[in-house]
């Protein structure tokens, strides 16, 4: 009882037998899974084996939308706004086929430092006329919101950037991205995984036209559902060329064409939704809502600082902000030979990762104690220490 006084997340870490079984210091790349997944998807298997085709009408067919309006709650949307897709590459991928670049408009603005999944997207379109502008960063690190505001223009037809680089975890002011394409009348689409869950987000109150995120990170949604936040009033001008027939008024209409679209978010879906990992999903979703996420930035801000401390004292190089209010959920550690480290954690029972460039990632969670990060950074050290000779 010591433990939930002082820490009042702590009743939380029963929900994840992960948590217990091994060191789980990686919810930056996959969340630990609540045992409440178990019982979603095995209401997703009663529901398909005893209702059959009468599923979809029961349940299934709103879905995307039902799920959606879960973490509209977690993201401070409307309801209706927020689409659930496989994944962010097909979430955005659906945004962008909506984009003309054929125009005076075909340059699209993004950071070098993006996911490269999204890289390989942008580029795609360059047979489309899209003109990919990469904002450099000026350290490999952290990216500069000024420097990308800066880039935009009137050739501009839309600005893709991520809210917390995935590989250091440092925020990015999207501040002036957003009030500069305003101006312009440019369309601003952000990449918030490495944000949702971890970090306070009212999407509302950023006013970027689109946000995509999934549930595999600090949702603890596992894999398979990405999500799409559309600004209300961007609704009815979204016009996806990546569609299906979800997206028809009349889909059992089996109209052949021309397309037209629904009037409210089920007009960004395309073909037959991905059910199983919708049920799946709503777990973490309804624990996340359930805590709050400022509770969970208050103790990933704690549990980090301790990594950041530690590997001060330790000499370590740190590529991430040392900066609390910079920094996301996660802290890389420039340590030798990373992923050799890593792997021997990993035997160890550590569970992090390792990315070429910043080393070690931690990323403890709302599910995590102090013991867990202790042991992490112990092992470390230890490892470390063994390669130093």
């Amino acid at each position: 009882m010591a433990t939930i006084a002082a820490d009042p997340l702590a009743q939380w870490r029963a929900e994840f037998p992960l948590a217990s079984r091994a060191t789980h210091l990686i919810a930056h790349s996959l969340g630990a899974m609540p045992r409440r997944a178990r019982t979603r998807v095995a209401q997703y298997l009663d529901q398909w084996d005893l209702r059959g085709i009468r599923s979809w009408e029961d349940a299934w067919w709103m879905l995307p939308l039902e799920v959606g309006n879960l973490l509209a709650d977690v993201i401070g949307a409307p309801h209706g706004s927020v689409t659930m897709h496989p994944n962010v590459t097909l979430a955005q991928a659906i945004v962008l086929s909506s984009i003309d670049f054929s125009g005076a408009r075909s340059r699209l603005v993004c950071c070098e430092l993006d996911f490269p999944s999204m890289l390989y997207l942008y580029e795609g379109l360059a047979d489309r006329g899209a003109r990919v502008t990469r904002v450099p960063s000026a350290d490999g690190l952290t990216m500069d919101g000024q420097r990308v505001a800066d880039a935009i223009d009137e050739h501009t037809a839309i600005v893709c950037l991520s809210s917390v680089i995935f590989k250091s975890a440092a925020i990015v002011d999207l501040a002036p991205v957003i009030a500069k394409a305003r101006v312009l009348g440019v369309p601003v689409m952000v990449d918030a995984y490495q944000w949702i869950g971890a970090i306070p987000l009212d999407v509302t109150k950023l006013g970027a036209d689109f946000v995509v995120g999934g549930s595999v990170k600090y949702l603890c949604g596992g894999p398979g559902a990405g999500f799409l936040y559309t600004r209300p009033d961007r609704l009815a001008s979204v016009k996806p060329r990546l569609t299906g027939w979800m997206a028809h008024p009349e889909p059992f209409g089996f109209d052949p064409g021309p397309m037209r679209y629904r009037d409210d978010g089920l007009r960004l879906l395309n073909g037959t939704p991905h059910i199983p990992c919708l049920y799946a999903a709503q777990a973490g979703y309804e624990i996340v809502r359930e805590i709050g996420v400022e509770a969970i930035r208050a103790k990933s801000l704690r549990l980090t600082r301790r990594i950041v401390e530690f590997a001060q004292a330790e000499d370590w190089q740190l590529n991430s902000p040392i900066d609390g209010a910079r920094r996301g959920g996660s802290v890389s550690l420039g340590v030798p030979e990373p992923q050799r480290v890593q792997k021997e954690l990993d035997r160890r029972d550590v569970l992090c990762d390792w990315r070429p460039g910043v080393g070690v990632r931690f990323g403890p969670h709302f599910y995590s104690n102090d013991d867990d990060v202790e042991r992490g950074l112990a092992e470390l050290k230890d490892i470390v220490d063994g390669l130093r000779g």
